[in-house]
C-alpha cells in the first residue's frame, strides 16, 4: 500500500512538473536517467547517501528502491539497521519551500521516515550533514545573484550560487571512497578560469573516471545540454588521483527528445553496457575509436587542453537535429539553448573581466 500511494504520487508530479516552467534554473530530472544512475553507482544498505540540491526526492526514493530490493523490503536487515535506512539513511537540502513540501510527502510515502532539510546548501546550513558514501544530484543550472557562504569552500568561496559551488560541495560531503554521479550543465566542463581551477582541483582529490554527455531535450525542453560526472574521491589532498577520463557521447546522432520522442531506459542501455558492473568505474572497458561513443583519454591529454573536459567524441550538425523538430515546445526548447549558451558565454567574459579587475587593484 505505501509504495502504491508513493507511485501515484511520484506519478503526479512527474507530470506536474514536466509541464511547468523552470524557474531559478530548477529542472526535475527524467526518471529513467535516475534510475539509471542507480544502477550503475549500487547503493547499499548501511551508507549515508546525501542530495544537496533534492528538488522532489528522486534520486534518494530510486536509491531507496535499490536497498530495498536487495534486502528484501530491509527484512534481511538487523532492527538497528533497518531504523537506520528508514530515519538516518539519507540526508539532503532544497531550499524551495514549496518543492521541499513535496520532498517531504514524496519521501514519507515511499517509506523514508526522515525529512530532509529546508536549507541552502551552499551556506553554513550544510554543515549539519555527516560525511557521505554516496552523493546523487541535479543542482540548479543557472548562477543567482547571492554568494557562497561556506567557510570551509576555497575555489568557489565568495562566488555567485551556481553548479560550480555545488560541485565543490559534493567533493568536500564526501568520505574518502565515497562516490558520486552530479549532472551539470556543459559550461562546468569548459569553463575557465574558476571553472578550471575547480576542475583540476576535484582530479586532484577525485578519480573523476566517467562523464556522460547527455542527450538535449530531455529536461522537459527547457534546451540545457548536460551531463553527468561520476566520481570517487580518493583523498583530502592533492594527489593527482584522476589518470584518465572516460567520456560517453549519448548527445550526438540521437533522436530529437521531447514530447514526441522521449527518453526510455533503452536508451542508455549501451552506455550501461560500456560503464561495467563496477560502480567506481573501474570494471575492464573498451575504447571505441574515432568512430564510436565510448572513448579514453589521459589526464596528461586532458591537461593539454587547459582541463577542458567538453569533448564531444561523434560529429553532428546540430542545424540539421533541429530541422527534425516539431512541436512548438521543442523548437522553442532548441532556442532557448541557443541564448543560454550565449548568455554562458557573456558570464564567463564578464566573469574574466571582474577577475582581472580585481588583480589589478
Amino acid at each position: 500500500e505505501e509504495d502504491g500511494l508513493g507511485d501515484l504520487y511520484e506519478g503526479l508530479l512527474e507530470r506536474t512538473t514536466s509541464e511547468r516552467k523552470s524557474k531559478a534554473g530548477q529542472y526535475f530530472t527524467p526518471r529513467p536517467l535516475i534510475d539509471t544512475i542507480i544502477d550503475l553507482v549500487q547503493p547499499k544498505a548501511g551508507e549515508t547517501i546525501q542530495d544537496p540540491a533534492a528538488g522532489t526526492g528522486g534520486f534518494l526514493i530510486s536509491a531507496h528502491r535499490a536497498i530495498l530490493r536487495d534486502t528484501d523490503d530491509l527484512m534481511k536487515l538487523s532492527p538497528e539497521m533497518a531504523h537506520f535506512q528508514r530515519h538516518n539513511a539519507f540526508q539532503g537540502a532544497e531550499l524551495i519551500t514549496g518543492t521541499h513540501r513535496l520532498n517531504t510527502m514524496n519521501l514519507l510515502l515511499h517509506g523514508i521516515d526522515q525529512p530532509i532539510d529546508c536549507i541552502d546548501a551552499l551556506t553554513s546550513d550544510a554543515e549539519k550533514f555527516d560525511k557521505a558514501d554516496l552523493i546523487l544530484t541535479n543542482p540548479p543550472f543557472n548562477k543567482f545573484p547571492e554568494r557562497v557562504t561556506r567557510s570551509d569552500f576555497v575555489i568557489t568561496a565568495g562566488a555567485a550560487k551556481g553548479p560550480l559551488p555545488f560541485v565543490e560541495h559534493v567533493v568536500r560531503s564526501l568520505k574518502i571512497g565515497g562516490r558520486a554521479a552530479i549532472v551539470v550543465p556543459d559550461n562546468v566542463l569548459f569553463e575557465d578560469n574558476m571553472g578550471r581551477d575547480l576542475r583540476n582541483w576535484l582530479m586532484d582529490l577525485c578519480d573523476l573516471h566517467t562523464i556522460l554527455r547527455l542527450p538535449t531535450g530531455i529536461f522537459y525542453a527547457q534546451g540545457v545540454k548536460t551531463n553527468v560526472m561520476f566520481l570517487t574521491k580518493k583523498s583530502e589532498e592533492r594527489i593527482g588521483a584522476t589518470k584518465k577520463v572516460w567520456f560517453y557521447d549519448l548527445r550526438a546522432q540521437m533522436p530529437n527528445f521531447g514530447k514526441t520522442r522521449t527518453l526510455t531506459a533503452d536508451d542508455f542501455a549501451p552506455f550501461i553496457k560500456a560503464y561495467g558492473a563496477d560502480p567506481l568505474g573501474t570494471a575492464k572497458r573498451k575504447d571505441e575509436g574515432e568512430a564510436g561513443r565510448f572513448r579514453m583519454f589521459t589526464r596528461e591529454h586532458i591537461a593539454k587542453r587547459n582541463d577542458n573536459l567538453d569533448v564531444p567524441l561523434l560529429r553532428e550538425d546540430e542545424e540539421e537535429v533541429e530541422i527534425g523538430l516539431t512541436e512548438p515546445d521543442d523548437i522553442a526548447a532548441a532556442i532557448l539553448g541557443h541564448l543560454r549558451a550565449a548568455l554562458e558565454e557573456i558570464e564567463a567574459v564578464a566573469d574574466e573581466l571582474a577577475e582581472t579587475e580585481e588583480v589589478a587593484a
